[in-house]
């Protein structure tokens, strides 16, 4: 967010400026709308549409297969009634940490695999009606690490400081769709020649298809 400065010719004018500025912005604040996910309590699946992409320096690496899916516990779930609605924000759920395969690089004679992981903190989903309505991914510390070999034999970590939320936008259909395009995420990388190293700003894209895998017939929904 881009910071305002203000210049004035005494402490005064200066004061009464950011009065003046702090009442506008609160008058003109408009609260987050109600959102509601359907169905309370049903578990479900995001599944990769396509191909997963992340992009270090001109590295790019292409995943194929992409999935988190429940595995009998507490995660990937919708929150029960009335968890499942929240009269003035986001409806958010944990999830299992998703898994990569299929993956392949942008650098002649470099493998890749790319793993998740929840050591540092549980993944989750979140949604929040609008127009579009707002979606996203959050990955803990270091939750996902890329590995080459080859010509190149490169370490990169996503998210090394602490939890990162992964904006997105999610369409509601059969299925519905949470869809994630070029979307920032600070790593850092290790390795020798060709590798990205140091502080990498990534960009993550991917679009997943959300399932219900409670009752197949129904479709998980964002209203408000």
């Amino acid at each position: 967010m881009a910071t305002r400065r203000f210049r004035v010719p005494a402490a005064l004018v200066a004061t009464a400026a950011a009065l003046t500025l702090g009442a506008t912005t609160a008058a003109s604040a408009v609260a987050p709308s109600s959102t509601t996910v359907t169905p309370a309590g049903h578990s479900f699946a995001a599944k990769l549409n396509g191909k997963a992409t992340f992009t270090a320096g001109s590295t790019t690496m292409t995943c194929t297969v992409s999935a988190s899916v429940p595995n009998g516990g507490s995660t990937n779930q919708i929150p029960a009634a009335p968890g499942n609605h929240n009269a003035s924000g986001p409806v958010s759920a944990a999830i299992n940490p998703p898994t990569f395969s299929g993956c392949t690089t942008s650098i002649f004679g470099v493998g890749v695999t790319v793993t998740s992981n929840a050591t540092n903190g549980q993944w989750s989903i979140s949604a929040q009606y609008g127009s579009p309505i707002s979606a996203g991914l959050t990955m803990p510390k270091g939750g996902v690490v890329i590995k080459t070999s080859g010509l190149a034999s490169c370490t990169l970590t996503a998210s090394p400081g602490g939890p990162t939320s992964v904006p997105g936008t999610w369409t509601n259909g059969s299925p519905s769709k949470l869809a994630i395009a070029n979307a920032p995420v600070a790593a850092t990388g290790t390795g020798g020649f060709l590798c990205p190293t140091g502080n990498q700003t990534a960009t993550f894209s991917a679009t997943y298809d959300v399932t219900d895998t409670t009752d197949a017939a129904q479709q998980i929904t964002v209203t408000s």
